[in-house]
């Protein structure tokens, strides 16, 4: 039914397109840029109009036009090309079809294997074509499937005339990985009602909620004198960090929490006696636990310096991103569609917070409410990535019967 699809996504995938959280520039990698022209060439090629690279934002947009007479919402597919922060040079995607659901799967001829006791969910591709890694880099499901599938579903529409649509956008952007992508989208460039991403996991994943996000960026000034005559005067900047970290709630970290619990997550601590940094990500579902949050980083940095006696502790508090929801709900209706879509074709529902963001996190608060939809990778970031194609044709027909779906509601 998608022949290109499959193709389509392991040409993508052997494509290195990693972001660059270091950079300075916008897309923060040559290889983005690179990938986009590629993009929107094709876009050209299957049919699209007003396909366009925007040089600000790294952005390729294109349009299929309504080919019905009714007013109807005008809708829009988004999906990013970069992959994580993990090796993404050379992938060389492994095909196993048939999976039996049962096997453990040797990752190419290294010591890596999917193992179905450390990942369980593979009983749930019995029978499938699974789309592996070979051990030695990330696959890049995460999200060259959602570009896969929105392409291939746009190519589909273009094919097949007969299935009546209203306006429909896609826009596939740069460094989501890296949280700055969409810090950039201008809704001006891109006029839709609403707009879906096709950035979640498994079959069925329809998510409309997601953390909000800050980052604490903290810097320590110790005082550094010889440890042996060290008393009441050293101030170890490294022992200062340890001190302040264990401040703060240690059952409320990632790896104890889940479901709508939030978290602060020490993603840096470097140093030496004299100076050190850290930087922390914040994470909640709950507006005013969110806030809470925040104010027990200022509060502790505040009592720290206090006991000082000066301000040997700074910190960059900032937002990132915030739940999604808050938009969303005021207008359930482009969720319905969704979950009426899927049943139309067989997939139940799976509606659960994100404990993450999506570029919808932003984008809905620019004025696109902008829902998120499964592409059908697990175990993204990493070497241990897969998705089976079955997922993929799952996800380009929803894409196919959202359009449809909401041209014959009117």
């Amino acid at each position: 039914m998608y022949d290109n699809l499959l193709p389509r996504f392991l040409k993508y995938v052997k494509t290195e397109t990693r972001s660059d959280a270091t950079s300075k520039t916008i897309p923060s990698t040559e290889t983005q840029i690179a990938f986009a022209q590629e993009l929107k060439q094709e876009l050209i090629d299957i049919g699209m109009a007003d396909v366009t690279y925007y040089e600000k934002n790294g952005f390729v947009i294109a349009t299929l036009p309504a080919n019905t007479d009714k007013a109807v919402r005008s809708i829009g597919f988004i999906a990013h090309m970069d992959t994580a922060d993990f090796n993404a040079v050379g992938v060389n995607p492994q095909i196993i079809e048939q999976y039996d659901g049962k096997s453990d799967i040797p990752l190419g001829e290294g010591k890596y294997k999917l193992t179905v006791a450390d990942f369980p969910n593979l009983a749930n591709y019995t029978g499938q074509t699974l789309i592996t890694t070979d051990g030695t880099t990330l696959l890049g499901a995460d999200d060259k499937s959602g570009i896969a599938e929105i392409m291939t579903a746009m190519e589909y529409l273009i094919k097949h005339p007969e299935i009546k649509h209203g306006k429909i956008m896609v826009a596939f952007g740069p460094d989501e990985e890296i949280g700055t992508g969409a810090d950039h989208f201008d809704v001006a460039d891109f006029p839709v009602d609403f707009a879906y991403t096709m950035d979640g996991g498994p079959v069925g994943e329809l998510q409309y909620e997601t953390f909000s996000a800050a980052q604490a960026e903290i810097t320590i000034e110790g005082k550094n004198v010889h440890p042996g005559t060290a008393k009441d005067t050293m101030i170890n900047a490294l022992q200062v960090a340890i001190d302040f970290h264990n401040s703060l709630p240690a059952s409320e970290v990632p790896e104890k929490t889940e479901g709508y619990e939030g978290f602060f997550h020490l993603l840096k601590l470097a140093g030496v006696p004299d100076a050190a940094e850290m930087t922390y990500i914040v994470r909640d579902h709950d507006k005013e636990k969110f806030e809470a949050r925040k104010k027990l980083l200022i509060d502790l940095q505040q009592k720290f310096n206090d006991q000082f006696g000066e301000e040997r502790i700074k910190m960059n508090l900032f937002d990132q991103y915030y739940n999604m929801r808050e938009i969303i709900e005021k207008d359930m209706s482009i969720v319905e569609l969704v979950e009426e879509a899927m049943t139309n074709i067989d997939i139940k529902p799976i509606i659960e917070p994100v404990r993450g963001g999506t570029d919808g996190s932003k984008i809905s608060y620019m004025g696109i409410p902008t829902p998120n939809i499964f592409a059908g990778g697990e175990n993204m970031h990493g070497r241990f990535e897969y998705v089976a194609l079955e997922s993929m044709e799952k996800a380009t027909k929803l894409i196919v019967e959202i359009a449809r779906l909401n041209e014959a509601k009117g």
